[in-house]
């Protein structure tokens, strides 16, 4: 009897691949050291109830024998702390961790980059092509002169009989403008970020990690700087992301505009942008004499009009800020509305759900033109 062979394709349900108990463990354990700020064992304590109510270990496998592998693995050492017990600190390995899994979370959706180049619609020196030609130029690398093209531009200039080539016959196969981008991102930590029953500083420190994770594996030749801002601002590394507490702090939206605006006067690329995440409205300004002039209650005119000369001084220097509101009370909308107004920029009105995405979308978007 002759075997019946059918071909062509089999579809099937998807099936994630099964996880050993040790990365659903460390999977679980990343996210729950980016909402305790790197508090190893507020994370641990968590895990362990999490544990106890969904059974995510095995007999043969504890809880206690996760936190050893991740002393093996490199994830996590023990230091002597000032008081001379011993301590336990994430390494540089899981801080990496959790940014790479804020990336995942958020741009998860991502394809993978060549070279890591943002393009323009600006053509230029690049390594992609626009499928176009034009007459060279000085300047312009030899390995982009197009041979065929130069060849029959000669012929047709000088004719077949006696060939020669020209500088005037060359021809150039165009690129696409490969431009870089220094980004300031502001991080509002004054204490509304987690008032009203709603975490909202741990969203923002996610999209900030993947923020950064993005651009230093697929841009790398952007740069991006972050900082946060209460009563003062002060720019953070990028290792000390996931570390980042609210504080009891007013709002002081100008004080961050002007590291941002100091930060990137020194940057030496042409496009350069601000995103801003906030809740909040601004609420103190710190004067010529060291003190802070403080109003909670209201957009005090004093403070808004400093906000709004900082927008225009943004503007002038061509820096456009794009806002990331979290809040959805109409009349801090309207201070947005009017700030961004000031500044020619952008401004987003939206809830936590969506803020990285957002984010990503205007980054790219901002890339694909040269801003003057």
């Amino acid at each position: 009897m002759k075997e019946h062979i059918v071909r062509g394709f089999r579809f099937e349900t998807y099936k994630a691949p099964e996880l050993s108990v040790f990365d659903r463990l460390l999977e679980i354990f990343t996210d729950l050291l980016t909402h305790t700020s790197g508090d190893f064992d507020e994370a641990i304590d968590w895990l362990r109830m999490l544990d106890e109510e969904y059974q995510l270990t095995i007999p043969e496998y504890t809880i206690d024998d996760f936190i050893e592998d991740l002393k093996k693995k490199g994830y996590i050492r023990e230091e002597v702390d000032p008081n001379g017990g011993n301590g336990i600190r994430l390494s540089a390995k899981m801080e990496q961790n959790i940014r790479k899994q804020a990336l995942n979370q958020i741009f998860g959706n991502l394809g993978k980059s060549g070279n890591g180049n943002h393009k323009t619609n600006k053509s230029g020196t690049g390594e992609d092509t626009t499928g176009e030609f034009r007459n060279y130029s000085f300047g312009d690398p030899v390995e982009k002169i197009s041979i065929t093209e130069s060849l029959k531009n000669a012929q047709i200039n000088n004719g077949i009989g006696d060939f020669h080539l020209t500088e005037d016959d060359l021809i150039v196969e165009d690129s696409i403008y490969q431009s870089q981008m220094s980004t300031v991102l502001m991080i509002d930590i004054s204490h509304s970020m987690i008032l009203y029953g709603e975490d909202r500083i741990t969203p923002a420190k996610k999209v900030a990690m993947a923020l950064a994770e993005l651009i230093t594996t697929r841009y790398p030749k952007d740069t991006l700087d972050i900082i946060v801002f209460g009563n003062d601002a002060w720019p953070v590394k990028i290792q000390e992301l996931p570390y980042l507490q609210v504080g009891p702090y007013h709002t002081n939206t100008v004080a961050g505009l002007q590291l941002a605006m100091d930060i990137l006067r020194r940057k030496r690329n042409t496009n350069k942008q601000i995103f801003m995440i906030t809740d909040g409205k601004p609420s103190c300004v710190r004067q010529s004499d060291g003190t802070y002039y403080m109003n909670s209650y209201g957009l005090d005119e004093y403070v808004v009009q400093k906000c709004y000369n900082m927008a225009s001084q943004a503007r002038r220097l061509h820096i456009p800020i794009t806002t990331f509101m979290i809040a959805q009370d109409p009349y801090l909308q309207q201070f947005v509305s009017e700030f961004t107004e000031a500044n020619q920029g952008k401004a987003f009105y939206t809830g936590l759900n969506g803020l990285g995405h957002m984010i990503f979308e205007d980054y790219e978007t901002n890339r694909k033109k040269r801003i003057r």
